[in-house]
């Protein structure tokens, strides 16, 4: 079940995606955080942030619609309360983080690379309403690679960097090989794509209406960089979903918009991918 991420071990393929598992305190009463492969944490940014106006989520027939705006304490808090009691679960911590500017991602990545416990960082570089959210809008890879090259330069030599991208089937390998020459170790392939709340406001869509178009960019990916360790992102709730990803090239898959559904989808996961006869407990 373990794998190796862009120099990160995982216990096991599944991780779960950045903003669905709360704190983890919130999904530890439904999974044992050390038996999964890597929590994610929401994207953290310099300042608080307090969100988006409520309603912030409105299910539709093929998943999720949401304009959460980038809730988060503010690194100081996190790193304060959030980060020590994630380390204390013995899972590995990758922090997601969120800039403003190219500027404030080197800033997180200074101050983040001083963490006691931190496993690796991933970039968040697919907000699915980057201005709205107020965060560097992220639409060409020579901007991905600008980002990415920035946090690498302000990190720790050896701290794993993931970058997160868009599963545009039309730039996605551009973007990936533009962030991998300028030092990300791995590329997370899937996010909310562009869509609005009934109200019109604009928000992401996420869940299984994105999965058919993530697993695309997967293949793409790994097909055109085959020795670049990929996460597929978008619509996993089964094991059957999971092992399509993997097939496809993914070294591992996280899990998402089914966690706010069933808060036991990535446990059950975790226990139905194990090797026949391999302890999941």
């Amino acid at each position: 079940m373990s794998t190796t991420l862009g120099g990160l071990v995982l216990r096991s393929p599944v991780m779960v995606a950045s903003g669905c598992g709360g704190t983890g305190r919130e999904l530890a009463a439904y999974a044992d955080l050390a038996r999964l492969g890597a929590f994610v944490t929401r994207s953290i940014t310099l300042d608080p942030r307090p969100g988006g106006p409520m309603p912030r989520m409105v299910e539709t027939p093929g998943g999720l619609v949401n304009a959460v705006g980038f809730d988060n304490p503010g690194l100081e808090h996190f790193l304060a309360t959030e980060l020590p009691w994630l380390v204390s679960q013995d899972v590995p911590v990758v922090v997601s983080m969120a800039g403003a500017s190219m500027g404030e991602y080197a800033d997180l990545a200074r101050r983040l690379g001083r963490a006691p416990g931190l496993a690796a960082v991933e970039v968040n570089l697919s907000a699915p309403d980057a201005l709205g959210g107020g965060v560097f809008d992220v639409r060409e890879p020579f901007q991905a690679a600008g980002v990415v090259s920035a946090v690498r330069r302000d990190l720790p030599r050896g701290l794993p960097v993931i970058a997160k991208l868009r599963a545009d089937v039309f730039r996605a390998v551009e973007t990936a090989r533009a962030v991998a020459e300028a030092g990300a170790d791995a590329v997370v392939v899937g996010n909310a794509l562009p869509a609005s709340l009934p109200d019109g406001r604009p928000g992401g869509l996420s869940g299984p209406a994105i999965r058919p178009l993530a697993l695309r960019c997967v293949a793409d990916v790994h097909a055109e960089l085959p020795d670049l360790p990929i996460v597929g992102c978008g619509g996993i709730s089964t094991a059957e979903d999971a092992r399509s990803f993997l097939d496809a090239g993914a070294t591992a898959v996280q899990v998402g918009t089914a966690l706010l559904h069933d808060p036991t989808t990535a446990a059950r996961l975790v226990a139905e991918l194990a090797p026949e006869g391999a302890p999941t407990a």
